[in-house]
């Protein structure tokens, strides 16, 4: 479908790739990772010839159908959510302003039963309907279908994008960051529709678990060149460390041997007698294939939060909170305790108020009824999804570090920043223009310089790439204090939590277990909500259906009634002349019977043995009739019950 054939592409003097070559086939599952600043999204912009190469070609296989979701933001308009979703021209919106008068009047114009039977040409009616099955999916609301898509936030502007591309199933999707919007149920519903989408995949992800579960080859772009890999990520990283290994043995067997014939050529050189040997081996060296010395790490964050001063058992409360955005009701008195050393996650849909419940934990919102009560000791942190609230974005890197409440001197501050990859001249940026990760890493900065007890932690992985994020978990891993946490990063989540907290509807539910005792729990329940959602789908087909279809259906069902009844009918003239059969068959039988029973029947020997041999006839037709009977029997009772399931769905 695609091939790269060694694409190179530089900024400025700094390189960022060169050779690069890949091959995507159909039914392919890649995962393109690397550090952040390793040239990911700029590889992805060469493909879809958004930029130039400096060298290299590209080559598609004809006819191909791609679907680009960008990392950050994507153009909308003044079309409706589910028209975003559907991919609606202006030519499809045209029809369907004509088609509408079809579905509402009883005699439609010639031109609106035209536009209704160019659009059902088109297939839109299945367009839209599966655009509606991937919004409700991707967690959108029947309510916000028809919402302007411009009016809603980034997030969820790249969830509609993201229902559009699955809509249209494009032959090779390339997925940039693609669960950075998603929260943890809408996340898992995109997972498990990726495992059977019938394209191929191209994606970049700092979702370990995400792709772990799709992916099976792993592309890395490091230290400018792509190494290929087959299987999910872990499989990945087993594998580079086995290859970085032997790299590391065979180089240093080759030092060990150029060094050992260099010393017997520095030695014997200049010796008549071995001056031919010392040759030999000179050459012998110039012909060796050098083997590359491994290649130094990526740079990454290091650190290891302070241990924090012991609090009391109950670490904070929030006793009959009551909270509201205007007239937005979100908590009515909710109650919810922490204790020390719990690892709490909170989960949800998007909406249903974790990150307001996390930042009435925090202080940072106050509560209109009700009281947040901090325990004994307790210092709590706040890092928050969106950093910039944080931090000042006039400021330096340097002079946010230095802005604590801890005395700290700028050679500590210097230090710290340099663990977390702030190092020389990049202290003295400003704020306003570090990356998404940058700011990360810098909010960490202000945690590891004034430590809490309590860490209250909003989606902590954005923006961070997985060696950062593996940084991260190992740090919170030793961490003694207690975290309050939300994330979307299911292995995040697995390595972290050790309790589970449940937002939904302005209500709280603990599950005291970990995340995978939070799954196994909620299975049904998840599995009723798909089912409920698929049958008011269903209901909603049916009812947006065109006034012609609706009559053409409501006269099928009345034929089929009608042959119903006319099939009910007959089978019951049928069972009712097989049992007037039987009770004349069992009358003659009781006939017979008396008169075997009488003795002057056997006066005459002929007489008796025709008796015995019409019993026998009798017997074996009843017995044939009974059989008969209660099959007849069965099918019109299946014949009841099938109109009686006719006559409740009409009504």
């Amino acid at each position: 479908m695609l091939t790269l054939s060694e694409i190179s592409k530089a900024h400025g003097a700094r390189t960022l790739f060169a050779d690069v070559s890949l091959q995507v086939n159909r039914g392919d599952r890649i995962g393109l990772v690397g550090a952040n600043g390793a040239g990911k999204s700029t590889l992805f912009s060469i493909i879809l010839g958004q930029i130039e190469p400096d060298r290299g070609m590209i080559s598609w296989q004809r006819g191909v159908v791609t679907g680009h979701l960008p990392q950050e933001s994507a153009p909308v308009g003044e079309e409706t959510v589910l028209e975003l979703a559907a991919g609606v021209t202006p030519q499809i919106t045209a029809l369907q302003r004509l088609a509408r008068a079809a579905r509402r009047e009883a005699h439609p114009p010639l031109e609106a039963l035209e536009a209704e039977a160019h659009l059902r040409d088109l297939g839109y009616g299945e367009i839209e309907a599966r655009a509606r099955q991937m919004l409700a999916g991707l967690a959108f609301r029947e309510k916000d279908f028809d919402r302007p898509a411009h009016v809603l936030s980034g997030g969820w502007v790249m969830r509609a994008h993201l229902a559009r591309l699955l809509t249209q199933e494009p032959d090779l999707l390339l997925l940039d960051e693609p669960t950075n919007h998603l929260d943890l149920e809408a996340l898992l519903w995109f997972q498990n529709h990726l495992r059977t989408y019938a394209g191929a995949i191209l994606m970049i992800s700092h979702d370990r678990e995400f792709l772990n579960e799709l992916v099976t080859e792993v592309a890395e772009l490091r230290h400018g060149r792509l190494w290929r890999y087959r299987g999910n990520y872990d499989q990945f990283l087993a594998q580079r460390q086995a290859a970085e290994e032997q790299q590391w043995a065979a180089w240093k067997n080759q030092q060990r041997e150029v060094a050992r014939l260099q010393a017997f050529v520095d030695r014997f050189r200049a010796k008549n007698t071995k001056a031919s040997q010392a040759q030999s081996k000179l050459k012998q060296i110039e012909r060796m294939e050098v083997i590359e010395a491994p290649e130094a790490a990526e740079a990454t964050i290091d650190f290891v939060f302070p241990q924090p001063r012991r609090t009391g058992q109950k670490v904070i409360e929030l006793k009959d909170v009551h909270f509201a955005y205007g007239h937005l009701r979100v908590y009515q008195g909710i109650n919810f305790i922490a204790e020390r050393g719990q690892r709490i996650v909170l989960v949800g849909p998007n909406g249903a108020g974790k990150s307001t419940l996390l930042k009435l934990l925090a202080g940072v919102l106050r509560p209109d009824q009700g009281e947040r009560l901090l325990g004994y000791h307790v210092k709590e942190g706040y890092y928050s999804q969106y950093r910039v609230e944080t931090l000042h974005p006039d400021y330096t890197v340097l002079e946010e570090g230095l802005h604590t409440p801890q005395r700290v001197t700028e050679t500590f501050v210097r230090t710290v920043l340099g663990s977390f990859l702030f190092r020389g001249d990049d202290v003295f940026k400003k704020v306003s223009v570090l990356s998404g990760g940058e700011k990360s890493r810098l909010a960490l900065v202000k945690l590891l310089l004034d430590p809490p007890n309590l860490l209250l932690m909003d989606e902590p992985t954005t923006h961070l790439d997985i060696p950062s994020t593996d940084a991260l978990l190992a740090a919170l891993s030793q961490f003694e204090g207690t975290i309050i946490f939300i994330s979307h990063d299911v292995y995040f989540i697995r390595n972290l939590a050790n309790h589970v907290v449940h937002v939904e509807d302005g209500r709280i539910t603990e599950y005291k277990g970990d995340y995978q005792y939070y799954v196994d729990k909620t299975a049904p329940l998840r599995a009723a909500r798909q089912a409920q959602r698929e049958a008011e789908e269903a209901a909603r087909r049916m009812d947006n259906r065109p006034t012609w279809e609706k009559r053409e259906q409501k006269r099928r069902a009345a034929e089929e009634r009608q042959a119903l009844s006319r099939a009910r009918r007959a089978q019951q003239t049928r069972v009712q002349q097989l049992e007037e059969e039987i009770a004349r068959l069992e009358a003659r039988q009781q006939e017979l019977t008396a008169s075997l029973q009488d003795p002057g029947t056997y006066a005459d020997s002929r007489r008796a043995v025709e008796i015995n041999l019409e019993m026998k006839g009798v017997l074996d037709r009843l017995n044939a009739l009974t059989v008969v009977w209660e099959q007849a029997a069965t099918e019109l009772t299946a014949l009841d019950q099938e109109g009686a399931k006719a006559v409740g769905s009409e009504a």
